[in-house]
C-alpha cells in the first residue's frame, strides 16, 4: 500500500491519502488520544508534535506544533496508517465517536447546513479540513473549522470571502458568519 501525502493551505497541517476509506460515518476531529479507543488514532496522537488528527471519508489529516519539522512526524505517520491497513483493516471509523449535533433544527438552519454541505463542505475537504454547522442566532451564524482548515492562516478569509459571502447570497437572513 502506498500511502500519499498533500500540502494543505495550513503549514502546521497535512494530508495523507491511504487510498481506501477512512471514515464511513462522517468527519471527525480529535486533539486528545483520552477521546477515542481506535489504536491508530492513538498511536497518530502519541507522535511527538502532533496537535490533532481529522478524519474524513477518505483521507486523514494531521496537524502538528509549529516548533517541529514535517520530516520528523511524515515518516512514523505513513507507518502507522501502512500498518493498520495492513492488518486488513478496511476503515478507521465506523460509526459516530462522540454524540454531536441538534435533532430538531428550523428551517433556516436546515438551508444553511445544506449549503455548507453541498457547497463548502467539498471544497475544504479539498484542503484536508472540514466546516460544521454549530448554531445560528441573530443573523451570525457560527461554524467550527477543522482539520487543516483549523488554525490555517487563510481560515479568515476563506470565511468572509467564501462562506459569509455564499451564505449571505443565498440567505438573506445571514449577516456575518464567525468561527468558535
Amino acid at each position: 500500500m502506498f500511502v500519499q501525502t498533500e500540502l494543505t493551505p495550513n503549514p502546521n497541517s497535512l494530508k495523507f491519502l491511504p487510498g481506501k476509506d477512512v471514515s464511513k460515518n462522517g468527519a471527525f476531529e480529535i486533539t486528545k488520544k483520552e477521546e477515542v479507543d481506535n489504536e491508530l488514532v492513538r498511536n497518530l496522537l502519541s507522535i511527538n508534535g502532533v496537535t490533532g488528527v481529522f478524519l474524513g471519508k477518505d483521507f486523514l489529516s494531521i496537524n502538528k506544533s509549529e516548533v517541529i519539522e514535517w520530516e520528523d512526524i511524515k515518516h512514523i505517520a505513513i507507518s502507522l496508517i501502512n500498518d493498520f491497513y495492513s492488518l486488513g483493516n478496511e476503515f478507521v471509523i465506523e460509526s459516530k465517536l462522540l454524540g454531536e449535533g441538534k435533532s430538531e433544527l428550523i428551517e433556516i438552519e436546515k438551508q444553511i447546513i445544506k449549503i455548507l454541505d453541498t457547497k463548502i463542505r467539498p471544497a475544504v475537504a479539498k484542503d484536508g479540513g472540514d466546516i460544521k454547522f454549530k448554531e445560528f442566532k441573530d443573523g451570525v451564524v457560527k461554524v467550527e473549522l477543522q482539520g487543516s482548515c483549523s488554525g490555517c492562516p487563510s481560515s479568515t478569509m476563506t470565511l468572509k470571502q467564501g462562506v459569509q459571502n455564499l451564505l449571505c447570497h443565498y440567505l438573506p437572513e445571514v449577516k456575518k458568519v464567525i468561527a468558535v
